[in-house]
């Protein structure tokens, strides 16, 4: 009988492997099929689509549609001095070719993000807002799909920022909009919240996130429900951290995401719908060979 026994729980640790691979592989051909890629990182970060790079350009923010069939990124010159937003969508079993995203103007564009719902795209632009007493800088504008159409842009006026530059909006299931402001020649950025009532956005307030140094902060990304931040600290090159909601407005338990991902310079996080995968931007500043990552975060995000 002893015998028989260890002979079941044998089987029984055999059939749990089994499943789990199963289930592991499943996942990954899942992964394969919704990001058209043949590779599906693990906890060491890989490149997201090096093609889509142009000749003596730079790539700055790669994010998707939550429904995950519209890839959006931005290119630069290595001057700084235009920045403008591609998307490439599917098309049955591969990528379209890139074409300028809807919102693009003759100013630079950058920044941008989705609503949780998809149905509302937030971005920054240097286009005038022609408004008295609002200087022209990167601002927050936003469209709408009304009807499987985007409306026209729209300015996002925060009322006690408009002599600052505001970038980088990301917004969350409860309607409060994060993203970084600082002076116009770039000093004291942080990261500031905004919550829209009335469809209005109020007065923006400085993000407390407990870290153990005063550090200028940007690029933020925050979970749809509010849970966990990844930004991107400003030191002697960026580094992406981490920070966990404490349920009272405030960020606490912030930590440097791991060497794998932090090792040359990283901003721009986005995390896919599912808590799964971290795109990020990387690269080493005076090389300017930038490329964006991507990387399971699953354990990264629930280790708070």
């Amino acid at each position: 009988m002893l015998t028989l026994i260890r002979g079941m729980n044998k089987l029984k640790i055999i059939l749990i492997f089994t499943i789990g691979f199963l289930s592991c592989k499943n996942e990954t051909e899942k992964a394969k099929i919704q990001f058209f890629t043949e590779a599906i990182p693990n906890n060491i970060p890989i490149e997201f689509k090096q093609d889509l790079i142009p000749q003596n350009k730079l790539i700055h923010k790669g994010i998707f549609s939550p429904d995950l069939q519209e890839y959006y990124y931005t290119i630069s010159d290595k001057n700084f001095e235009k920045f403008e937003v591609f998307v490439i969508e599917k098309n049955r079993n591969n990528w379209s070719t890139p074409k300028k995203a809807f919102f693009n103007s003759k100013h630079n564009e950058h920044g941008m993000s989705f609503s949780p719902s998809g149905n509302t795209l937030y971005f920054s632009s240097t286009r005038p807002v022609n408004i008295d007493g609002i200087i022209q800088t990167w601002h927050i504008w936003k469209s709408d799909k009304v009807n499987g159409k985007w409306t026209e842009p729209v300015f996002v006026d925060i009322p006690n920022l408009r002599d600052k530059l505001v970038s980088h909006p990301t917004i969350t299931n409860s309607g409060t909009l994060y993203f970084h402001s600082s002076n116009l020649d770039y000093s004291e950025m942080d990261i500031y919240k905004s919550q829209k009532v009335n469809d209005q956005f109020k007065e923006a307030e400085k993000v407390s996130i407990l870290m153990s140094s005063k550090v200028g902060k940007c690029t933020p990304y925050v979970s749809p429900k509010e849970d966990y931040l990844i930004f991107a600290s400003i030191g002697k090159q960026l580094e992406l951290m981490i920070s966990f909601s404490n349920g009272n407005s405030g960020w606490t338990n912030t930590k440097r995401l791991n060497d794998k991902i932090n090792h040359l310079g990283q901003g721009n996080p986005y995390v896919t719908a599912d808590n799964k995968f971290l795109f990020f931007t990387t690269g080493e500043h005076l090389k300017k060979n930038w490329k964006v990552n991507w990387v399971n975060i699953a354990s990264e995000i629930k280790n708070n």
